[in-house]
């Protein structure tokens, strides 16, 4: 199912990882920089040489946003804004059977000391979103999250589990790479998180996971399956 085209990207050459936020790339035969989204490590992407997507930005320093990354013969989204347009999306169409009848209510929800991505609204309950990254493909062909430590992502679990009688909670996985037949935690990245989710789920928060990809550059992302098995073990 097509969700969401980013029009007029255009193609260039990774020459490699600047710092957290900046990535250097070449267009045209010229170096130029461009944002990133992703804080992950990503190190199975940003390799000199690889093919990647970048979308124009009006930045003040910046005037490139990486997008996508060439993943065979489709693209990895690795930009996280990219990834939640997506999921918007999905729910403004009913695209995703297990958030049926759901609209979003607020962005960037803080509680218990965390900003969590969203709160919506479903049948007339309240229910907490958050999403995570996971463009990590796993030697088994798993996409997987987090490729690092994450003592962010480790709280807003722990927090989303004492709102479950509230909020209801559930954190989505957005495995945004081709091809791949799952989920499952990343313990080398932190094995913190797979006692998070084990611990959040035996009281009552639900994980989930969506797999997109973007087919070409023709910049069409497609949703492939809008809940892929998940693993609670690494």
């Amino acid at each position: 199912m097509r969700v969401l085209r980013l029009e007029g990207l255009v193609k260039a050459s990774l020459k490699g990882r600047v710092n957290r936020f900046t990535v250097e790339v070449e267009i045209d035969g010229s170096p130029v920089r461009a944002h990133l989204t992703n804080t992950g490590r990503l190190e199975e992407y940003l390799v000199n040489g690889r093919e990647v997507l970048c979308a124009r930005i009006n930045g003040p320093r910046l005037k490139y946003r990486l997008i996508a990354v060439k993943d065979g013969d489709a693209y990895a989204v690795v930009d996280t804004i990219t990834q939640q347009k997506v999921f918007e999306s999905l729910l403004m169409e009913n695209a995703v059977p297990w958030l049926r009848d759901c609209r979003m209510v607020k962005r960037n929800f803080r509680i218990g000391g965390e900003v969590i991505d969203y709160l919506v609204k479903c049948n007339g309950s309240q229910r907490l979103v958050e999403l995570k990254s996971s463009v990590l493909r796993t030697m088994d062909n798993y996409a997987s999250y987090p490729d690092c430590p994450t003592d962010r992502g480790v709280r807003q679990i722990e927090v989303l589990a004492r709102y479950v009688g509230e909020y209801k909670p559930i954190v989505v996985f957005m495995a945004a790479l081709p091809g791949v037949k799952g989920f499952k935690p990343y313990c080398k990245g932190d094995p913190r998180i797979l006692e998070a989710m084990r611990d959040a789920s035996a009281k009552g928060v639900v994980f989930k996971s969506i797999n997109i990809y973007m087919v070409d550059e023709s910049g069409w992302i497609v949703l492939e399956n809008p809940d892929i098995p998940l693993m609670f073990e690494c």
